[in-house]
């Protein structure tokens, strides 16, 4: 992909100084993204997790929701889908998932509805090796719902090529 061009609404970082001028900014929302069954069906088959609430369709039509919900952990999954629809790192040799400070389900998300992310870039702290790490704060939104399906915070670790503007404002 061009360095120099971007799909809609997704916002470039071009090295550190990027990152830290970008703290407090909010991105998104992202596209809707569907919560069709067989998506859910495929994480259950993936993680073995067949609760009924999630592959029943028939039995959690009783249920207080109405219908199969997608598993929390799924929602939770999709946070990288919906990172990379807001942001691209230019200069990046590696990234990393370092960890979750804390992650919240607050509704569910019924199969036949749509959910969407948006993200909040909260910190940045400098890392040997022209490294950062990222504290980010993704909220994953229902269509149409009062309360978020899902409220995480991200800690993940970029390291630039040598080349790439640090902090310090040298290459």
């Amino acid at each position: 992909m061009d360095p120099d061009t971007a799909p809609a609404g997704v916002t470039v970082y071009r090295g550190v100084d990027d990152l830290v001028a970008a703290v407090g900014d909010e991105l998104g929302p992202t596209e809707w993204l569907p919560m069709e069954q067989a998506r859910v069906d495929a994480f259950a088959d993936a993680t073995e997790d067949h609760q009924w609430i999630h592959v029943d369709p028939s039995r959690a039509a009783e249920s207080p929701y109405g219908a199969t919900i997608a598993h929390g952990f799924l929602t939770l999954s999709l946070l990288p889908h919906f990172m990379s629809s807001l942001r691209r790192f230019d200069g990046v040799r590696m990234g990393i998932n370092y960890g979750l400070d804390k992650v919240r389900f607050p509704a569910a998300v019924p199969t036949g509805s749509r959910i969407r992310g948006r993200m909040s870039m909260d910190n940045v702290e400098p890392l040997p090796d022209n490294g950062v790490q990222l504290t980010t704060t993704v909220t994953i939104e229902v269509e149409g719902a009062d309360k978020p399906a899902c409220v995480a915070t991200l800690l993940s670790r970029y390291y630039f090529h040598a080349d790439t503007q640090t902090s310090e404002g040298q290459p």
